[in-house]
């Protein structure tokens, strides 16, 4: 009978824990997104590393994003994408060709309009390890997809503690493939040119670029 009480202790002991260690995750997700919607505007440069050891992928490129509400325009792989708030531009120089799309309907698209709140919905959050990077403290939480045929295994989040900035993002695919995205700078409010997100369809003709509507 003791061992038996002594199990069903440790059990919700466990089950007190890992709740508590859920609500301090999800109160620190909501620092992050409340800081960041505090801002008018955010630009992010960060590194992209996508990795597969099994099927031998490793490639690693820089990026960069301009937020401002929805709208948002984006740098990587040598492309730029444009969100004006309603249609989204492809632009790609190599190939001289814009593609223009109207807005996804599928609200569990990732854009990078979402790329700082997207954690806020769909995920059990729990918190992981505390890293010490040049300095910083930075706090890991492990994301789950709640869906369970998600192609997600596990994304892990890295926030900087003091700043409630997002430092890194771990995505960890169900197939061995594995995304990182890490902060190299983050600005906040900037002076932005008033057609920073305005396409223009006539300077891209005159340079010569095709344009294809979807």
């Amino acid at each position: 009978m003791k061992k038996i009480i002594l199990v069903l202790t440790l059990v919700l002991l466990s089950n007190v824990t890992f709740a508590q260690n859920s609500e301090k995750a999800k109160a620190l997700l909501e620092d992050v997104y409340t800081k960041v919607k505090s801002y008018d505007n955010i630009y992010v440069d960060f590194k992209y590393v996508l990795n597969n050891a099994e099927a031998g992928i490793n490639q690693e490129t820089r990026g960069e994003v301009t937020l401002q509400g929805d709208k948002y325009i984006a740098n990587i792989f040598g492309t730029t994408q444009l969100f004006d708030g309603s249609k989204v531009y492809t632009i790609i120089p190599e190939n001289e060709e814009v593609t223009i799309e109207d807005k996804s309907e599928d609200e569990n698209a990732l854009t990078p309009a979402k790329m700082l709140t997207f954690y806020r919905e769909g995920h059990n959050y729990e918190m992981d390890i505390l890293q010490n990077v040049n300095g910083r403290k930075i706090q890991y939480v492990k994301l789950t997809p709640i869906d369970t045929d998600s192609e997600i295994k596990t994304i892990l989040l890295g926030i900087d503690v003091e700043t409630k900035h997002i430092y890194k993002l771990i995505e960890t695919g169900k197939n061995g493939t594995t995304s990182t995205f890490t902060v190299n700078s983050f600005k906040t409010d900037q002076p932005l040119s008033k057609t920073l997100f305005t396409f223009d369809e006539a300077k891209y003709k005159k340079d010569g670029y095709y344009i294809v509507k979807n």
